[in-house]
């Protein structure tokens, strides 16, 4: 299987975990009642928190059209830069939470930087030549 393929599966089911990762937080008690109240994590919901959302989402979704499309050298920097960068954003989830989430943020940030760690040394080991 190419590289590129591989490595836009990896982001596919990257921002699977992601996206569902929030939207089951949603669940918890009291989470819609601070999401009501304009908080998240402690931030303000306002327009600063909503582009930085949006920015944090769209980057590993554009990586699923970059892995595919982009020529191999720029792609294998790119990935390895990008999922580096995400492994902190991912483990960030469980901060200020509580032990009694402890497995469900344990879980989500396991799997996800094991996606992370799976593209970093797809992208790493990139074949240098074609057949």
């Amino acid at each position: 299987m190419p590289v590129q393929a591989k490595l836009a599966a990896a982001w596919t089911s990257f921002m699977f975990l992601y996206i569902y990762v929030d939207y089951l937080a949603l669940y918890k008690p009291g989470f819609l009642d601070d999401l009501l109240a304009g908080t998240v994590h402690e931030f303000d919901t306002g327009p600063t928190f909503v582009a930085i959302a949006l920015t944090l989402m769209a980057i590993p979704i554009l990586m699923i059209l970059l892995s595919v499309t982009l020529p191999a050298r720029v792609n294998r920097t790119i990935n390895l830069v990008v999922a580096t960068l995400y492994i902190p954003v991912s483990m960030f989830n469980a901060a200020g939470e509580t032990w009694t989430y402890s497995y469900f943020y344990g879980l989500s940030i396991g799997l996800e930087v094991l996606l992370l760690a799976f593209i970093l040394r797809s992208a790493w080991n990139w074949p240098r030549r074609t057949a």
